[in-house]
């Protein structure tokens, strides 16, 4: 995920309204204009990599000087902060790792909404509460601007080979100006409804992965306790009714597969930190809408104290490993 922006301010208590958007600008598709990015992070980085490859100029800043260094040597343009990119974009994707780096990218001092340009098309990838995505589309409509939520699935690995799954939300007539952009560094891009639903649906995404990251981590763990071989229990479930994601894509005991985070001591991939983060936002959304999930709970609970065990760095398939350790193995 993208850098943790330092210095980002979270206002509580706001209001959200339906915001209805009507088109503000007429983009020509396959244009290579020049592209905004910000929040270059394990995320951000081959994302805009991609929009290179494909043959647009980049534009990007990002809170850490390092994190721009490699992106620069390609050929983007580097930049000291998001309104300096707004005022030489009108087309600006974000990719950040919480609600707060969201608003201050947006509306802080020198924030995009300062120097946005009428009619820009503005799309945060990052994974954020729905709320917030409806409260920046709110403040980029006054300042004539169209914002639309983008989250994604797929990882790193599916960053770098362009293969993420985007999830918009926003005007659906701007919806094709959107997968222009979004197909560059996506296989999927679906479109998903008004501001906040791509939103809602990356949500409901990550509280079932979690969940079936721990239910295979668990059934794992117990057939090697049964004196099962990890990889033919693998293929067995591979090849049965319990096949999903976490045990045949991103298996997460060591050396039942290759390339993937349980295989380099759970380095890389996607955070415990931000799955517990995520899960939290799927708590504050089941709250609100008064939806029982007892299993989103309890993932919850097991990522934070996860994140309290010194496993906020580790990918979040390192639950096999803590659970491991929590039987004193």
């Amino acid at each position: 995920m993208a850098a943790v922006l330092r210095g980002a301010r979270y206002v509580c208590g706001r209001c959200y309204k339906r915001v209805a958007f009507a088109p503000v600008s007429t983009r020509s598709m396959a244009s290579k204009t020049q592209v905004g990015f910000i929040g270059l992070g394990n995320m951000g980085n081959p994302m805009a990599k991609n929009l290179l490859k494909h043959g647009y100029p980049i534009i990007a800043t990002d809170v850490f000087p390092e994190s721009c260094k490699e992106l620069q040597e390609l050929g983007a343009q580097i930049l000291d902060n998001p309104a300096e990119v707004a005022d030489k974009a009108d087309r600006i994707i974000t990719m950040l790792p919480s609600s707060p780096n969201v608003i201050d990218v947006y509306t802080g001092p020198n924030g995009i909404l300062k120097k946005v340009k009428k009619g820009s098309l503005l799309i945060d990838s990052s994974t954020i509460d729905p709320s917030v995505s409806k409260e920046m589309a709110a403040a980029a409509e006054k300042m004539g601007a169209v914002f639309m939520d983008a989250p994604v699935s797929g990882g790193v690995g599916a960053a770098s080979s362009g293969k993420l799954t985007f999830m918009v939300g926003g005007a659906e007539q701007e919806f094709t100006a959107a997968k222009e952009l979004l197909s560059c560094m996506g296989a999927n891009v679906v479109y998903c409804g008004e501001v906040g639903t791509g939103q809602a649906a990356k949500i409901c995404n990550n509280m079932l992965l979690a969940i079936g990251m721990i239910g295979t981590s668990e059934t794992m763990n117990l057939g090697i306790r049964l004196g099962l071989d990890p990889k033919l229990l693998a293929k067995i479930l591979n090849m049965s009714s319990g096949r999903c994601w976490s045990s045949d894509t991103y298996n997460p005991v060591p050396g039942v597969m290759e390339g993937v985070p349980s295989g380099n001591n759970y380095q890389g991939g996607f955070g415990t930190q931000l799955m517990a983060k995520d899960l939290g936002l799927a708590q504050n959304t089941a709250t609100n809408t008064k939806t029982p999930v007892p299993l989103g709970s309890l993932a919850h609970q097991i990522y934070r104290m996860m994140c309290a065990r010194g496993y906020a760095s580790k990918d979040f398939s390192s639950v096999f490993q803590f659970l491991r350790e929590e039987e004193g193995q």
